[in-house]
């Protein structure tokens, strides 16, 4: 697949639209344990009224610590598992609704996944060739064996290895050339849309930006659109046009990447932000993250973050807080939509009179 640059999509073109997303795992005990205890079924709210859009030729990043749901949503998106309640509009497609598989295959031609260990996600008993002309065979690109074979060797090329290479089994090679064939195989079927599930974290560090550069470039050549989570916000800077920060299930902070990362509002946004490394030795006051993530089976009431935040008050502990727009982004903290407001309403009283224009 060649990406024309006449043909470059319009930056409002939206791929991928999450709305109203929720899904929960059942974790009760077996019926006997629970009749014998008397004890109700329990579910996990992994997934609670998650939005997002995915523009064309962007990248949408998911953040968060580990079991806040961000691998939840992208099992849900790739079809991996069905959503309780909500829409995931592919092309304006509602994936969540199709059961007929004539009608899942074309669209799942369409999209690809990259995982995060590219030891176990691929088949150690298969040829590189056949782990990468796979989908090629099954989507039905290629028929005649040669074209596939060329096919293949193109791929290897494109992520930096060498046509040689499709001879060889998967433990032959490191681990961030195992992760190059993870991402050929997901170009093989020549999709528009990559869910990349911590696609560098299994990796060094000098690896990672070496696997990091090769999807960038791949990005601005294909015009892909990617999914990409991640817990390492040092990535997701170099990566991410829009960032999604979860906590618990929920976004707690979404917007453009440089509005999170220059000016976050939410204080779990801050807390998280000052995990990086200050490599410039800037000097900038940091609080270390406090506190736990609470139990998903019986979250707190209200915000779920305000056991642990410095700015919690009565109504973190009652109301769950709506996301709501603040500058670029969208918050949902009551402590950031008064500062805003406050500051709003400052800004508002100290403009001078001659900037308003009377009515009469």
């Amino acid at each position: 697949m060649t990406f024309h640059p006449d043909k470059t999509p319009k930056i409002n073109d939206i791929l991928l639209k999450v709305s109203g997303l929720k899904h929960s795992f059942d974790v009760s005990k077996p019926l006997f344990n629970r009749l014998l205890e008397g004890q109700p079924r329990q579910f996990l709210k992994a997934v609670r009224n998650i939005d997002f859009t995915i523009r064309k030729g962007q990248t949408y990043a998911l953040v968060g610590e580990s079991g806040c749901g961000k691998s939840t949503v992208a099992n849900l998106v790739v079809g991996l598992d069905r959503p309780d309640a909500g829409k995931i509009e592919f092309s304006g497609v509602n994936l969540a609704a199709l059961t007929r598989r004539s009608q899942i295959v074309p669209l799942r031609r369409r999209m690809a996944m990259i995982f995060q260990d590219p030891h176990a996600s691929l088949n150690p008993r298969w040829r590189v060739y056949d782990i990468i002309s796979e989908p090629i065979r099954s989507f039905k690109l290629l028929k005649d064996k040669t074209a596939i074979v060329q096919r293949t060797a193109q791929l290897l090329n494109e992520v930096g290895l060498s046509p040689e290479d499709g001879k060889k089994f998967p433990h032959e090679f490191s681990g961030g050339q195992r992760q190059r064939i993870s991402i050929a195989r997901a170009l093989a079927s020549e999709p528009e849309f990559i869910i990349c599930d911590e696609p560098t974290s299994a990796l060094d560090v000098s690896v990672q930006a070496q696997i990091l550069n090769l999807m960038k470039r791949l990005q601005q050549r294909l015009g892909l659109s990617y999914l990409f989570i991640s817990h390492d916000l040092a990535v997701v800077h170099h990566m991410a046009h829009q960032v999604g920060v979860m906590y618990l299930g929920r976004l707690c902070e979404t917007g453009p990447a440089d509005s999170i990362f220059n000016n976050p509002a939410h204080p779990y946004t801050r807390m998280l932000l000052d995990t990086i490394p200050d490599v410039e030795m800037t000097g900038r006051t940091r609080k270390p993250m406090a506190g736990e993530i609470p139990n998903p089976i019986n979250p707190p009431p209200g915000c779920a973050f305000h056991p642990r935040c410095p700015l919690a008050t009565a109504i973190c502990r009652k109301v769950v807080p709506e996301l709501t727009h603040i500058d670029d982004a969208q918050v949902a903290c009551h402590a950031a939509a008064a500062e805003f407001n406050q500051r709003s309403a400052k800004k508002f009283y100290n403009t001078k009179p001659d900037k308003f224009i009377s009515i009469s």
